[in-house]
């Protein structure tokens, strides 16, 4: 155990020259240590630890002489700190591993980084971990466990105590590039039972509302004062002083009231308080920039801080390289404690050659500085012993693994007053991926709220919230619906009901960003149109009764409307007078009333009231307009608004308007309609996406990839029969017999040389006769070409040209094969000559004798 020097300081293991051990000790520790037999008592016990019957490495069954020499230098400083410190409970340092052997903690870590880019955050990889493990609770809550497994065998499980999950969360860590080390000391009830009842769920915290005042417009120097309030001071004075008072009883009470809640739902007293074994991980600032130390709980994955009260105490740490016993006063938990593990005071290194350097001792000259430098130089060469590397297998999640996360791809989390469920993609065949569900009461009987997220859904679903008391439901969508659908509120999916659409308008032809209904309105809000149109309300009447038709079922009318209202944005192309801000269709009176935009210096608008004549708009008739059928004010008067030319046209537009509006109303209805029965058959037979590179989950490409794997699979059949006895065609004119004469064995071989002999010759026919052909027909096309090269244009010319080239190159090809050809022949008929002579079957050796005993 390393020390400073000088001597122990408070709280440290003293040292004599007797406690250092030589070589020839050492040799003598490891030769008993060999001797000695260790039996793992609690692997009876549990099934799940019974691993001898499972082929594991020599690592796992033996320890290398390194590892023997960690386990006695272990042991020694534990003798040590059990002298020193008899009070003090045992630190967890060489457990037991799944084969009954003893293995110092460090070399259980094995830092490693997979190939997720999730696991590269302390945050995903702390949830990773608490998602992909369920939690075995330790045989005695108050003793430390006496077995701990590879991080191999607890992936393989899935399941594992605090111990556990911390070492995988560790090792994932140290891989990630992370200063963490792994904790073993006590904390609090809730914390070592992963219960989390009492907690808020963190997807239900509230950010931290401001509680600043907005910022006061800027005072205008020559800004028109506001006119005096003539209302007295006391009296706001006494009002906002009562007011208080009521303020403030009402704040006492609730206060009394949740503080009485809080002590009605606080957990009882624990027999066990402080006592509690528990393992979680450490992480330090400094590397990956983290700014402060924090502490992290691998059982539900969540962060704390150092002087968080679940943690009541601290026994050591340790990481892949060394390990520390804790020297500090634990008796306000870890509120206190410094983390500097350089520093021998607080901590109590075991091997040297710490990557944690130790503090200078202050009032020490530069001289005693470099002198003690040296020494320690030296003692460490001679002293120093490096970590032997993990004995574990490596870390390996598979993607599908990984993907699915949970044990089952299932887990279920309980929170106060709310249950968080969560599955893995594909899981659910609504591809729902987590569920939280909130109560109304502690003992979750009376359900509240319900929000579900959802994942790879053709309908591009993302969460789901539905408040039960209220009856209301609200659906999320991601870009890419035909209809643009991003929010749906509603209380049911009956047409003509309550209900609040919100769209992506820039991804709709018309603008549209919401749509608001009820059974008697209809309100419509756009975004960017080129006719500045941003809302547009409708009112419904009264549905007449359904109306039989002869022979055919009942058919409902549509909806009477009564009056829609648009409305503009400015359009700074158009003077203010001339540019609707406001169009009134009164479809049952048959009037419209238009109102103008305002000038910025003018404080009132123009408007038109119009009564629609009965016969607007038919031909044949003539329309007169009186007083009456117009009234205008127009703040700017004009000589055109006067005249009936303009008055008719601009009632013949907006009749027009009308039209387009009414047209515009029934495609909203249809619209509704159809994005409601689109949504109900979406519900009712939900539809996932696959990407065509996930084979586990893609049928198709399954499909797909086994077609061809079938096909590839014949054509290796096709080929070994291909590949077939090159002499089974000329055995089996003779019925295949078990033995041949020397005559048919003579005969085999004379017709396995005359068929090769004969496809010789026709192949070289063949080539022969291609060539004679090309031969003959560029003579002929040379022949034509002289008889009409006088009359013959450019274009042909080249064409012929052309033909030559190909031809000559034909022609060459030809030769060159015959000639290959003609020189492999001799020496494909002296090859297989040669393998009829070695072939066993027509070897001396198995030919039958000929009948009459002569051979």
């Amino acid at each position: 155990m390393e020390v400073p020097e000088d001597g122990p300081g408070e709280g440290q293991i003293p040292h004599t020259e007797d406690d250092i051990l030589t070589e020839e000790d050492l040799r003598d520790i490891q030769e008993d240590l060999s001797h000695i037999e260790v039996t793992n008592g609690d692997s009876s016990q549990d099934p799940d630890a019974v691993w001898n019957n499972k082929p594991f490495p020599a690592s796992y069954r033996t320890n290398s002489l390194k590892e023997q020499t960690l386990l006695s230098l272990a042991n020694n400083f534990w003798r040590q700190y059990t002298h020193l410190y008899p009070d003090r409970k045992p630190l967890f340092m060489c457990p037991l591993n799944e084969c009954g052997l003893e293995k110092f903690v460090c070399t259980t870590l094995q830092p490693t980084l997979l190939p997720y880019s999730d696991l590269y955050n302390w945050k995903e990889c702390a949830r990773f971990v608490s998602e992909f493990l369920s939690m075995d609770p330790m045989n005695s809550p108050i003793e430390l466990p006496h077995t701990l497994f590879s991080t191999s065998s607890v992936l393989q499980r899935q399941k594992g105590n605090c111990f556990d999950f911390s070492i995988l969360l560790c090792s994932l860590l140290l891989g990630a590039g992370y200063d963490v080390y792994c904790v073993s000391g006590y904390a609090s009830r809730e914390m070592c039972l992963m219960d989390e009842s009492r907690e808020v769920c963190p997807l239900l915290e509230k950010t931290k509302e401001s509680n600043g005042e907005p910022p006061k417009k800027p005072h205008k120097k020559y800004s028109v004062k506001p006119p005096r309030q003539l209302v007295s001071r006391f009296e706001l004075q006494q009002e906002a002083k009562h007011q208080a008072k009521i303020q403030a009883i009402n704040l006492k009470e609730q206060e009394e009231e949740e503080q009485r809640q809080a002590e009605a739902e606080k957990a009882g007293p624990d027999p066990l308080y402080g006592l509690r074994v528990h393992c979680w991980v450490l992480v330090l600032s400094g590397k990956r920039e983290v700014p402060e130390n924090f502490f992290i709980d691998a059982l539900t994955g969540n962060a704390y801080p150092t002087k968080d009260e679940h943690f009541l105490g601290l026994e050591s740490v340790w990481n892949h390289e060394n390990y520390w016993a804790n020297m500090q006063d634990c008796r306000k938990g870890c509120k206190d404690m410094t983390f500097d593990l350089g520093d021998p005071v607080c901590w109590e290194v075991m091997l040297m050659g710490s990557s944690k350097p130790l503090l200078l001792i202050p009032d020490m000259e530069e001289e005693d500085i470099e002198e003690q430098e040296n020494d320690n130089q030296d003692q460490d060469s001679r002293k120093t012993f490096q970590m032997p590397p993990s004995w574990t297998l490596p870390i390996v999640i598979t993607p599908k693994e990984f993907e699915m996360r949970s044990p089952q791809g299932k887990k279920l989390l309980q929170y106060k007053k709310s249950k968080l469920e969560k599955w893995a993609p594909y899981l659910q065949k609504d591809g729902q991926v987590a569920r939280l569900t909130i109560y109304k009461d502690i003992e979750c009987s009376l359900e509240v709220e319900v929000q579900g997220w959802f994942q790879n859904r053709m309908d591009k679903l993302d969460m789901r919230q539905q408040k039960r008391q209220a009856g209301l439901t609200t659906e999320y969508f991601s870009p890419g619906r035909s209809d643009a659908l991003k929010v749906h509120t509603y209380r049911s999916l009956a047409p003509e009901t309550e209900r609040t659409m919100i769209f992506y308008s820039k991804a709709r032809l018309d603008g549209l960003e919401r749509r608001e209904e009820k059974p008697k309105e209809m309100t419509e809000m756009f975004q960017g149109r080129p006719d500045f149109l941003y809302c547009r309300l409708t009112v419904f009447g009264k549905r007449p009764k359904k109306v039989a038709i002869a022979g055919g079922p009942m058919e409902a009318n549509p909806r009477p409307v009564l009056k829609i209202t648009e409305r503009f944005y400015r359009n700074t192309e158009k003077p203010a007078n001339e540019d609707v801000a406001e169009r009134v269709f009164l479809i049952t009176e048959d009037r419209i009333n238009v109102r103008y935009h305002r000038h910025d210096d003018h404080i009132t608008t123009s408007y038109w009231e119009f009564q629609k004549p009965s016969n607007l708009g038919e031909k044949g008739f003539s329309i007169v307009l009186s007083p009456e059928t117009c009234i205008s004010y127009q703040v700017e008067p004009s000589e055109k608004c006067n005249k009936q030319l303009y008055v008719y046209e601009t009632l013949l537009h907006l009749q027009q308007g009308e039209l387009s509006a009414k047209e515009a109303v029934r495609k909203a209805e249809a619209e509704v309609l159809e994005i409601l029965s689109a949504r109900a058959q979406e519900e009712s037979d939900p539809q996932l996406m696959i990407s065509i590179y996930d084979t586990e989950q893609n049928e198709k490409s399954k499909e797909q990839r086994e077609a061809l794997e079938r096909a590839a699979q014949e054509e290796r059949l096709q080929c070994a029969l291909l590949e077939q006895d090159y002499l089974a065609p000329f055995l089996a004119r003779l019925g295949d017999p078990e033995r041949l004469t020397r005559a048919q064995a003579q005969q085999v071989k004379e017709d396995c040389l005359s068929d090769l002999k004969q496809r010789l010759i026709e192949k070289a026919n063949l080539i022969q006769a291609r060539f004679e052909k090309e031969t003959q027909e560029l003579q002929k096309k040379q022949q034509w070409y002289q008889e009409n090269q006088t009359s013959m244009t450019q274009e042909v010319q080249d064409t012929y040209t052309e033909y030559c080239s190909e031809a000559m190159f034909r022609i060459q090809i030809l030769e060159a094969r015959l000639t290959r050809h003609k020189e492999l022949a001799p020496q494909k008929y002296l090859a297989l000559e040669d393998r009829l002579n070695k072939d066993p079957r027509l070897c001396e050796g198995h030919i039958s004798p000929q009948p009459g005993g002569h051979q």
